[in-house]
């Protein structure tokens, strides 16, 4: 397999606007020493972008702007010790002769850890507010392809083995607190109780509610290599609940859960809690045009057709920094065919790298 490419990043602030000529003639002796060949291009106004090519097939970017900002972008295909070294002296130098030119007026310099592109392990996630994380992966474990998504078990040194399901992060074997919201963070009484799983194929909130001695649990997974890949690989999670279909308390149905959900609101058949691990609240805010919107609207009147009167629906929101799309969820609450009451609570959850938000949701007492 090819080598990894590397892409480095040195940046600079200046207090002041920059003399682009100055940079340029003193950061080209740097480039020069290591053998590179030079291109340049002067926008009058707008500074200079030099480009710089090694015989290697690594290149360097400089690129200046007259306010004050000076940008250096290296990326290499090395990636080996010393192929490591050599971009690091490189940077080294740079930031020397930076320091040695504008001294007095270097506001900032900001040097972030390499990133690696195409490597055989993909350590980058966004989180759902759209930042950037550098996951500490070191293994995959699981990389299949079902009818209905990719899976993906990779290995992390802080989170143990991290579900992720067509690039979401799901659930991570550190993630119990996930779990522990969702199921109403403690304050529920499960015992002798009806409940209905929707989603779930890591086992984990089924593995942790099988323990409060509830009367049955329904669990309804569309996707039987979730199931399957988690069975083997995430047991942290799941401990043995999902060796068999069935057990003592607890059925797994593997189905689609709104075909299921329909027969059950048909039949009369009533739920103590209903839990919705399907699917975060979407980022998307035009409700009418998201087919998740849809489908997430589904899921909740076909939900509450099946919840009695004094139950309780649980769910995942998303990134506590999603206001918007969090907003527009509680308005879709007050849409449904029958008038229900909510409340929040917000959690950290180790592998997100965020603060989740989690709802309670329970139809209001009056409603018959």
């Amino acid at each position: 397999m090819a080598a990894a490419a590397r892409h480095s990043t040195l940046d600079f602030l200046l207090s002041a606007p920059a003399d682009c000529n100055a940079v340029l003639k003193g950061l080209q002796p740097v480039f020069q020493e290591q053998g590179m060949t030079e291109t340049i291009h002067n926008w009058e106004d707008h500074g200079y972008l030099a480009t710089y090519i090694n015989k290697n097939g690594s290149f360097s970017n400089l690129r200046i702007y007259p306010h004050g900002l000076v940008l250096v972008d290296l990326q290499s295909h090395s990636d080996d010790v010393k192929g490591r070294d050599e971009i690091d002296h490189l940077l080294n130098k740079i930031e020397e002769r930076m320091k040695e030119l504008f001294h007095s007026s270097i506001k900032r310099v900001k040097r972030l850890p390499a990133i690696v592109r195409g490597g055989a392990i993909d350590r980058y996630w966004p989180t759902a507010d759209g930042r950037l994380v550098e996951y500490d992966i070191d293994e995959v474990v699981y990389d299949e392809e079902s009818p209905y998504q990719n899976i993906k078990i990779l290995h992390s040194k802080q989170f143990g083995n991290i579900l992720i399901l067509s690039g979401d992060v799901n659930l991570a074997e550190s993630d119990l607190a996930y779990t522990q919201a969702i199921m109403g963070s403690g304050k529920e009484d499960y015992t002798g109780k009806e409940v209905l799983i929707l989603g779930g194929g890591d086992g984990g909130i089924l593995y942790e509610i099988v323990k409060l001695k509830p009367k049955m649990v329904t669990m309804v997974e569309i996707d039987q290599m979730v199931i399957d890949g988690c069975r083997k690989y995430m047991r942290k999670t799941c401990g043995d609940v999902l060796d068999n279909l069935k057990g003592e308390c607890y059925q797994i149905l593997i189905e689609d859960c709104v075909p299921v959900l329909k027969r059950y609101a048909k039949e009369g058949r009533m739920f103590d809690y209903v839990i919705n691990d399907l699917t975060a609240v979407p980022i998307s805010t035009s409700p009418e045009e998201d087919s998740t919107w849809e489908f997430l609207r589904l899921i909740l009147d076909l939900s509450m057709k099946v919840l009695k009167h004094d139950g309780k629906y649980f769910t995942q929101g998303n990134c506590i920094n999603l206001t918007e799309a969090l907003t527009l969820y509680e308005e879709q609450l007050g849409r449904l065919y029958c008038p229900v009451e909510f409340s929040k609570e917000t959690v950290c959850v180790p592998s997100y790298m965020e603060l989740w938000v989690f709802y309670t949701i329970w139809k209001t007492r009056t409603e018959v």
